[in-house]
């Protein structure tokens, strides 16, 4: 068939009725129209199960397999058995088939989602399959030696298989992926490896990586049991740093020190390992599986195992690593003298030419430490700007392999070379489709560069604010890109080893690749730079517009902010346009605040009003209205209320229902007080303030920034054409409201008061305008 199922047919059937298709014994490999499931009336049952290994197709370790109870399941089927996951498909499926639809319809490789996952439950069979309306792409599902469910498409620019997703991402997540007594690094190829003191049980395995049977003892362990359960033994332990610790161990109780957990390792023949921290004595019996480790700066896991090894054993380690030691001083001295004439040679002969020096200045975690000159070949001095924020401005460049990059030229890294090294590599590990990747860095001096893959569709900003009608975004664009972005940020949020929080998300952060995939850039740069982001706004100014109310109430800030931020971007991605807008003419001034018409709209349930009207009306009113509600539930004005990012993603992928939100305080203030959209023909709601000064910047001068200081006051600023800056103040607790005028004269604000101002802390007011501006 060409769909790739081989089909046996009677010759005499007049209907073509089938008596065999391989799709019915399918083995480790699922192509589109293959069905995972059992047919009720055959009693037929379609599971997917690995192979042995590369070369022997015979029946591996793995299954995935709806079974007769209706649960959809991965587990072992070889000692160990584990089930590492389980779901009743009854119950799970459309949530499941929800979440593969989002997952390959926001992925650029699978062509604009042309697979199509299914659940079928009829009298005659339950299963689950999917299918490809893309006759021109070439795709399979399969599950591999290793245990790891894989999703592969065939790469016509790479001539090569490549694989766009796997279930689990990391093949040490698998329990006894490598077999008894072996370690497992992802970072490693191959990935499995044998305990200090093992050797692979069956050689000829591994050499086809099949490293199942795992690893046995160089030398036997030299313990007995004698009269009234005596224990001897000679044994020694050996240290692993590091690592995650086996599964299945076993708590000792009333153990108070590490030499106590030791002798109770001892102490019984069956002890292989044990592990003491914290006050807390684990030991393990017999066979060790799941130790895993990784490679770089910071570890996995700060767990070290304390593995059993026989005293002639670690003799024999001994003497290894003395002949190791031996052969690295040998190698390092041949080395040092070879670099030595190397460098003598170049430095009269030829100039570097922007070659990245792969661990010649201590590159971690998978990234590349690069010379300043190397940088400065690549960027031609750096002389194409491509932008710039708070933190630094960037340049586009390209290395000698013809690879485009981003170079960031940070200002104001107040880091030591070991703490930023130690900070770029950590950041280096942080691996996301929705997130920048980080290719190197540079550290010579007080210099401190940052080298990241350029995005050839720019900013989100570029294409949003723009009135280019050849380049608009579709809508189906936009809400591709509303869901990546909150993808990366649950990332950020909730995946990694520890929370990043962002901290200044806006459209300029977030770049568009050749497919209109969206990445955040910037993330981390709070420890890379060294700032301190749980304090006030004295310490990080963010972006006006974009920052949540907490950032000036002195208390420390959440991912929350996040959230908040991510929200306003949402709305310019509906309106195409920003959030603040103004207007001069010859007799008033009018600004007009999106938000707040967003949140009335959506309750008046006008929300096709509010979607860019260069979309002409092509767009998705279920999706729009189920943006704008996100968005209005993220920027509200009590953190407590938003919601997180993990929710968010869920909301906006369709597995989750959303309420109405509530409008939040400051916008609901604005509306009860005004008639129009105006933000200047709002009565009695703002305290008007006028400053004048010398030397008085502004980054969004032209645009309309809100920055709420309290739940009493948020600032509302937008500088004139007659270079006079007004300040509006939205007293939402509306105590009375007065005029006043500010001056600058050295440094110092006086306020000159034509009445008397009742606020409950002018002081505080006061010093928070003074670090907005000063």
């Amino acid at each position: 068939m060409n769909n790739g199922n081989l089909v046996l047919i009677a010759e005499s059937s007049s209907n073509g009725t089938s008596l065999w298709q391989s799709f019915d014994y399918p083995t480790d490999v699922a192509l589109p129209g293959a069905k995972l499931g059992r047919n009720k009336v055959t009693g037929l049952n379609r599971r997917f199960i690995s192979k042995k290994s590369l070369i022997d197709p015979g029946l591996g370790s793995y299954i995935l397999e709806l079974d007769s109870n209706g649960m959809l399941s991965h587990k072992r089927r070889k000692p160990p058995f584990v089930v590492y996951w389980s779901w009743s498909s009854s119950k799970f499926a459309y949530t499941l088939l929800l979440v593969l639809n989002g997952l390959l319809g926001s992925d650029p490789r699978t062509n604009k989602g042309s697979l199509k996952p299914a659940y079928v439950n009829n009298n005659e069979e339950e299963c689950f399959t999917y299918t490809s309306s893309d006759e021109s792409s070439s795709t399979f599902v399969s599950i591999d030696i290793f245990g790891q469910i894989k999703l592969n498409i065939w790469s016509q620019a790479e001539q090569s298989w490549q694989t766009i997703y796997a279930q689990p991402a990391d093949q040490c997540n698998l329990l006894a992926a490598c077999g008894p007594f072996t370690v497992c690094n992802a970072n490693s190829h191959p990935f499995c490896g044998c305990m200090e003191g093992f050797s692979p049980k069956s050689p000829q395995d591994w050499e086809v990586d099949d490293p199942t049977a795992g690893c046995v003892r160089n030398t036997h362990l030299d313990c007995t049991t004698g009269y009234k359960n005596t224990t001897s033994s000679t044994d020694m332990f050996h240290s692993i740093a590091h690592v995650t610790l086996p599964s299945y161990p076993h708590n000792i109780e009333d153990v108070t020190t590490q030499s106590e957990c030791e002798e109770a390792c001892l102490n019984n023949c069956s002890c292989t390992a044990y592990s003491y921290s914290s006050g807390r004595c684990s030991i393990w019996y017999d066979e060790l599986f799941s130790l895993s480790q990784t490679d770089g700066i910071e570890n996995f896991s700060d767990n070290d195992l304390y593995l059993r090894l026989a005293t002639r054993g670690m003799q024999s380690l001994g003497e290894n690593n003395k002949v190791r030691s031996r052969i690295v001083i040998a190698a390092g001295i041949a080395s040092c003298g070879l670099l030595i004439f190397m460098l003598m040679f170049w430095s009269k002969k030829i100039k570097w030419c922007g070659v990245p020096l792969l661990g010649s200045q201590g590159s971690g975690g998978g990234i590349t430490a690069f010379r300043y000159t190397d940088l400065g070949h690549a960027t031609k001095h750096f002389s194409q700007r491509l932008g710039g924020g708070g933190f630094g401005s960037v340049f586009k460049g390209v290395l000698s392999d013809r690879t485009s990059i981003a170079v960031k030229r940070l200002d104001g890294a107040r880091q030591g070379e070991k703490q930023f090294r130690a900070e770029v590599s950590s950041i280096g590990l942080i691996q996301h489709i929705n997130l920048v990747k980080l290719i190197g860095f540079c550290c010579e001096g007080d210099k401190r560069l940052l080298v990241y893959e350029h995005m050839s569709n720019g900013s989100l900003n570029a294409h949003l604010f723009q009135s280019n009608a050849s380049t608009i975004l579709s809508w189906s664009t936009r809400y591709q890109i509303a869901i990546g972005v909150a993808r990366g940020l649950s990332y950020l949020h909730h995946s990694c080893r520890e929370c990043i929080i962002h901290c200044d998300i806006k459209p300029e952060n977030i770049l568009l690749d050749a497919s209109f995939l969206p990445k955040i850039t910037d993330f981390g740069m709070a420890a890379i730079v060294g700032r301190d982001f749980s304090r006030v706004l004295t310490t990080f100014r963010g972006t006006a517009g974009y920052l949540a109310p907490e950032w000036l109430s002195g208390v420390a800030i959440t991912p929350k902010v996040d959230v908040y931020s991510f929200g306003m971007v949402l709305l310019e991605i509906i309106s195409g346009r920003r959030n603040s807008s103004e207007a001069y003419t010859s007799n008033s001034y009018q600004a007009v605040y999106f938000p707040v018409q967003a949140s009335s709209k959506l309750h008046e349930g006008d929300v096709q009003s509010l979607v860019d009207p260069q979309l002409r009306g092509d767009f998705d009113l279920a999706e729009a209205e189920r943006v704008c509600k996100v968005a209005c539930w993220c920027i509200q004005d009590n953190e407590v209320h938003r919601p997180t990012m993990v929710e968010v993603v869920r909301v906006l992928e369709g597995l989750q229902e959303v309420d109405m939100p509530p409008m939040p305080r400051l916008l609901a203030a604005i509306t009860e007080r005004s008639d129009v959209t105006s933000i200047c023909s709002v009565r009695s709601a703002f305290l008007q303030l006028s400053v004048m000064g010398l030397g008085w910047e502004l980054e969004t001068s032209k645009q309309i920034s809100w920055l709420c200081l309290s739940l009493h006051y948020c600032l509302h600023f937008v500088q004139r054409l007659s270079g006079l800056l007004f300040i509006w103040s939205v007293l939402i607790d509306d105590p009375l409201i007065t005029r006043a005028r500010l001056h600058c004269s050295q440094w110092r604000l006086l306020l000159e008061k034509n009445q008397q101002l009742e606020l409950d802390d002018k002081n505080q007011f006061v010093r928070t305008l003074l670090n907005l501006f000063l």
